[in-house]
């Protein structure tokens, strides 16, 4: 089962600047930590060099251009990261960002997705098209943050 885990604020802002694009949300930092630990993790090289240490999870980097470095292991398509992220990994996340994402979704049977009710400036969207998706899960962490669960 091929998962992904993001957190959108409204109209699908998902980054700014190479970074987040709100306050770090200490919950949702948790939660992304206690979901992907143990796992094999794809992620684009933009995504990967904003990253701080993922100790505990497997990186896949997608890139046509990068070098291999220590600690990850680099694919040059979507479809190579997700065939090297399967072996590895019954159940791999897909981590971002919104070009990955957008590459990868049409893959993907499980979506924990961060919903951050915030207006947001940012120069990075991901507008997730949640078609053939159902709901499974809701929490509300705070006023304006929902954890969501989405299936096919």
């Amino acid at each position: 089962m091929l998962q992904a885990i993001l957190a959108t604020a409204r109209h699908g802002v998902v980054g700014d600047k190479g970074g987040l694009p709100w306050p770090r949300i200490a919950e949702d930092m948790r939660r992304f930590r206690a979901l992907t630990m143990g796992h094999a993790c794809i992620v684009g090289a933009r995504t990967f060099a904003t990253l701080p240490a993922l100790p505990g999870r497997f990186l896949v980097v997608v890139s046509r251009t990068m070098a291999p470095a220590k600690g990850q292991v680099l694919a040059r398509s979507i479809e190579a990261a997700l065939a090297m992220a399967r072996a590895l990994d019954a159940e791999p996340f897909v981590i971002g960002g919104a070009e990955i994402y957008r590459l990868a979704m049409p893959c993907v049977e499980r979506v924990y997705l961060t919903e951050i009710d915030r207006e947001v400036a940012g120069d990075t969207r991901f507008d997730f098209d949640r078609t053939g998706f159902r709901e499974t899960a809701r929490e509300q962490v705070c006023a304006d943050v929902a954890f969501v669960t989405l299936e096919r």
